[in-house]
């Protein structure tokens, strides 16, 4: 009997099930305003590592609409991609030559009307990344502007002539030395780049640069795509006397590049112009957006932006002033709740917010926020899961989460592809420092290649990822962790991720609910209550290794389980490891 309920309800995941859109109840304030995007699982695809169908060792276009059906399994509804335009890839993809043509690693732009129409065909959306904080500089745009200081592009970008002396410092966040401003002898001038020197920023206050992107944004919008998420946007304004830096933020730089003297003035015109035309999304990339600023986007009354995602929780859990150092005591609980709790009550009346763990800036969320042990890393990894499904925000989830992959832990630089990695390890052994503790907290922390090795699809050669060399090397436990096997298998960490799916869009109070935090101090449990229209949903997660107890006040004796990351799940006062529990108690 069990083997056939099993049977059942796998069929029953799989079956790609229509759920009903809860988008036409009648409005209340703007937190419980229905909208698409809000109702919305967002799945986050890194193009390079997805699928290779030319055996290239390069993930392509072809490959990922090889793979659709496999996305649409999951239930999810919006394909976020990484950048796909022309390239020279000194920041994968994110330094752009053309913004109107397809990187040559990637296919054609006929691929990618092909991918486009088979994304709708399958009832999903995709957004694409906007890149225009910065673009390459061999984009035809910066390359007439180094020609001479009189060309009609050198306005396109923030120049310093040489002979004003340098100019105050920026940091460069990829720049061997940290250095934003580089020396071009061709006009004896200094030009500014907040990331390579291979990405020079563009000259926002420039109108001809912004109707430039508009009318590229338009290009996209009017090929059908279904919105942007925006690269570093909040940065994109400058002082540009660009005088010292205040001794207030003593050191963080994003923090002071961000809100920049006409930044909503430039966000409101792309919106009047571009945005507002079209029934689309639009997310920010919050760099330096704090809870007291971040409505200033995402307030619908001031017809800017969408959504914004912060940047403080995956801040979370460093040592200080160290370069993404995880403290090894691990973070606390207790200030990871505080932290999304206070997002949470950011947006209770005004504006959307967004939740993620893991992305193609970050390393594997499994490894970071569970763990990635072989006795809990589907523990771990499912509750992480219920705790990104079950909050009151647009969940983003990065491809090859939903198998619980990890990170790769590389042994040896030579291993890694990143300008940020390869660049931070040059700056300190250039300077003599440790090299070899430098590697080991890419390892266990923040390299970002954790989160870009190649999709695990089988226990094949090379994943399944590709029938040649690939561009980075494989996790080599995709032998276990992998599409076809978990696929198979009821209770791995995937189906999990469809059900946990299935039941956000099932339970309109998942997603528009009222969120309240309990037992705020339990330095072991996440817990909180999901409230709409008299409906409850209890949240129990046990961060920790260890059994932990539960201090709601609820009387747990005739709550119903909805779902449970432990098999034959009951409620219960003591959580095991890594246990997680969502239970309806009204």
């Amino acid at each position: 009997m069990k083997s056939f309920f099993l049977t059942v309800l796998t069929a029953f995941l799989l079956s790609g099930v229509t759920i009903r859109s809860f988008g036409q109840q009648s409005p209340g304030s703007e937190g419980t305003e229905k909208k698409w995007w809000k109702e919305s699982v967002v799945y986050q695809i890194y193009p390079r590592s997805f699928k290779d169908s030319d055996g290239d060792g390069i993930g392509d276009l072809k490959g990922i609409v090889q793979k659709l059906d496999y996305v649409k399994s999951l239930g999810i509804d919006v394909i976020w991609l990484n950048p796909i335009y022309a390239s020279p890839n000194a920041d994968n993809g994110y330094d752009i030559s053309d913004y109107q043509a397809i990187m040559k690693e990637f296919g054609t732009m006929a691929d990618f009307d092909l991918l486009l129409a088979e994304i709708h065909k399958r009832g999903l959306k995709v957004i694409m990344d906007l890149v225009v904080n910065h673009c390459s500089d061999e984009h035809i745009w910066f390359q007439e502007s180094r020609k001479s200081r009189t060309n009609p592009y050198r306005d396109y970008f923030h120049w310093w002539n040489a002979e004003r002396g340098k100019p105050a410092a920026r940091y460069s966040f990829f720049d061997v030395n940290n250095d934003a401003w580089k020396y071009d002898s061709l006009t004896n001038a200094y030009y500014l780049h907040y990331f390579g020197d291979k990405q020079p920023d563009l000259n926002w206050e420039n109108p001809q640069v912004r109707q430039e992107i508009f009318k590229m944004m338009r290009f996209w919008l009017d090929k059908g795509i279904d919105g942007f998420r925006m690269d570093v946007i909040t940065i994109i304004s400058k002082d540009t006397s660009f005088p010292a830096m205040p001794a207030v933020y003593q050191g963080q730089w994003d923090k002071f590049y961000a809100n920049g003297p006409h930044v909503h003035d430039y966000l409101k015109e792309m919106n009047r112009e571009v945005l507002s035309k079209y029934n689309i999304m639009s997310v920010a990339e919050g760099m330096g957006v704090s809870t007291q600023d971040v409505l200033n986007f995402v307030d619908a009354d001031r017809k800017e932006l969408n959504m914004a995602y912060h940047f403080e929780g995956m801040g979370y859990g460093y040592l200080p002033n160290e370069w993404k150092t995880p403290d090894p005591k691990g973070y606390d609980l207790v200030g990871f709740k505080k932290i999304y709790s206070r997002w949470d009550s950011v947006f209770a009346e005004k504006g959307w917010g967004t939740i993620y763990l893991g992305n193609h800036d970050q390393p594997r969320m499994v490894t970071r926020w569970g763990n990635d042990s072989p006795a809990y890393r589907e523990y771990s990894s499912k509750m992480l899961t219920t705790f990104l499904m079950t909050m009151r925000a647009t969940p983003y989830y990065y491809f090859g989460d939903e198998l619980g992959m990890t990170n790769i832990k590389f042994n040896k630089i030579q291993d890694y592809r990143d300008i940020e990695t390869l660049n931070m390890y040059q700056k300190i052994k250039n300077e003599g420092g440790d090299t070899l503790a430098f590697i080991q907290n890419q390892k266990n922390g923040g390299a970002r290649d954790n989160g870009r090795t190649p999709m695990q699809w089988a226990n094949q050669p090379q994943a399944g990822f590709t029938s040649g060399t690939p561009w980075i090397k494989v996790n080599p436990n995709f032998v276990t962790i992998n599409v076809e096997s978990e696929d198979r298998d009821p209770g791995s960490v995937l189906n999990y991720f469809r059900r946990m799916v299935k039941l956000r869009k099932t339970k309109p109070v998942l997603i528009y609910g009222k969120y309240t935090l309990l037992d705020p101090d339990n330095p072991s449990i996440y817990s909180y209550v999901r409230e709409l229209n008299g409906k409850k949903i209890l949240v129990l997660l046990n961060f920790k290794s260890q059994d932990a107890r539960v201090n709601t006040g609820f009387d747990l004796s005739k709550a119903k389980v909805l779902i449970g990351n432990y098999k034959n799940p009951a409620p219960s006062q003591l959580l095991r490891p890594y246990e997680a529990l969502v239970l309806e108690i009204n």
